[in-house]
């Protein structure tokens, strides 16, 4: 009868030793589940902050200008994210100059800045305030709408963020 008493957790000699097994079993359970419960509390995913740090006008001709956008995105996960495409929408001085779109990949260093370059090309037509701020000052009004779509180890994530302020205008074209 004491060798039917024997388990692949070992051997117990009487009936009251299965009580601190399954209370041995249930602590054993809780701590596991508080574990985890931890673990993802640290794994929480908090979206990027992005902001416009600058315009770079890259080229300028009879039919439009060509910009970069300079982006700053800070990544305050304690993990790193990649991004799949980043889409935006650009006003300047209240008139809508139109869109830019990225689709590379890049890596957002957990807890850290990355500057991401957004190029784009937009015609004159019906620009008005909005281009001649670009051309006359050093500091543009702005209101860019921002899609970026991102990927982690938990999965893909669309986000958007919308921001206003005033950005300095740079020139890279001789």
């Amino acid at each position: 009868m004491s060798d039917m008493r024997e388990s692949g957790l070992g051997s117990w000699r009487s009936a009251g030793d299965r009580p601190t097994l399954l209370l041995l079993a249930a602590i054993l359970g809780l701590l596991g589940a508080s574990t985890t419960c931890a673990l993802f509390q640290r794994v929480r995913f908090e979206e990027p902050r992005i902001r416009l740090e600058a315009l770079e006008v890259t080229g300028l001709d009879l039919s439009g200008v060509s910009l970069i956008l300079w982006l700053d995105v800070f990544n305050p996960n304690d993990f790193d994210l990649r991004t799949s495409s980043v889409e935006a929408e650009l006003e300047l001085e209240g008139t809508p100059f139109g869109g830019a779109s990225l689709e590379e990949a890049a890596v957002l260093g957990a807890g850290s800045h990355t500057r991401m370059p957004l190029p784009a090309r937009f015609s004159w037509e019906g620009l008005g305030a909005g281009a001649r701020a670009l051309l006359e000052r050093g500091l543009v009004r702005y209101e860019l709408d921002t899609r970026l779509r991102v990927e982690t180890s938990l999965g893909g994530k669309s986000l958007r963020f919308r921001s206003r302020g005033e950005v300095p205008v740079t020139t890279s074209t001789p």
